[in-house]
């Protein structure tokens, strides 16, 4: 296990998410520094995977609850956990009780932990509270909400409110800020064509926006639109919009490539 602060506040386990792990190891690094200015003491259990999810969605039960157990016994002894990603936390508030219902032993721990289980900008204001940040981004930015973050976990205020207080920011919102942008997890591997014309209406009400960035509190969601602005640039349909990850923005972490650019 790794510790990153020395603070007084509350014991918070950072579950990074694999994609965060494995595609843009910078959003994890963002939630740091937020949780660690809000006052929190950080740890980030390194024989941590994947929430289980993919499993799950699959109909891979046997699976899923193995890897849930997991991490059950990586997280359950902190105050708090915390991940920059609606939609596993919403894996761990919501599912795991519903993986879990018919075994009595796990029943405890894993209503234990899902209570304490947040994404990253609801911790923050729902939890610790924070009013102010020191980060700066002259910007036009445009939010798009995750289907996990927003329906299972009523995430729509909280990053709102926190880019709010970036200095520089504008936000404006478009008109598919709440509608699926087609990723879903394994949803855009089976169902690829429907995936393609849901975010293809997503970045078109996009374009209807002054917006030069947008944020997101999932990075699958977030890969997803900026994989379709790719495709459509490689065909001629050049868009100066940018994506990044919500936490990126409010940490102040901006400097380096947005998603999708080269390093």
């Amino acid at each position: 296990m790794s510790d990153i602060t020395h603070s007084s506040g509350p014991k918070v386990g950072l579950f990074v998410t694999c994609l965060v792990d494995l595609m843009r190891p910078s959003v994890g690094f963002a939630a740091v520094k937020l949780l660690e200015e809000a006052g929190c003491q950080i740890s980030v259990p390194e024989s941590q995977t994947c929430c289980g999810q993919p499993a799950y969605n699959s109909g891979d039960t046997n699976n899923a609850k193995d890897i849930a157990r997991l991490v059950v016994d990586e997280f359950e002894n902190f105050d708090y956990v915390v991940a920059p990603s609606g939609s596993c936390a919403g894996m761990i508030k919501e599912h795991y009780p519903r993986l879990f219902a018919d075994d009595l032993e796990m029943t405890a721990r894993i209503f234990n932990l899902a209570k304490k289980t947040y994404e990253l900008t609801s911790f923050l204001v729902d939890v610790m509270n924070v009013e102010e940040l020191e980060s700066r981004l002259e910007a036009k930015v445009t939010y798009h909400d995750s289907c996990a973050g927003l329906r299972e976990l009523g995430i729509k205020s909280q990053p709102r409110q926190l880019l709010s207080e970036v200095a520089g920011v504008a936000l404006e919102e478009y008109e598919e800020a709440e509608t699926c942008c087609g990723f879903g997890g394994t949803f855009c591997v089976k169902y690829s064509d429907i995936s393609d014309h849901m975010v293809k209406k997503s970045i078109a009400a996009l374009g209807k926006t002054d917006a030069e960035l947008v944020v997101g509190g999932d990075l699958g969601c977030l890969m997803n639109i900026q994989g379709k602005l790719s495709r459509q640039k490689d065909e001629g349909q050049a868009s100066n919009l940018k994506v990044r990850h919500v936490a990126e923005v409010l940490a102040g972490m901006t400097d380096g490539p947005a998603i999708g650019e080269p390093e």
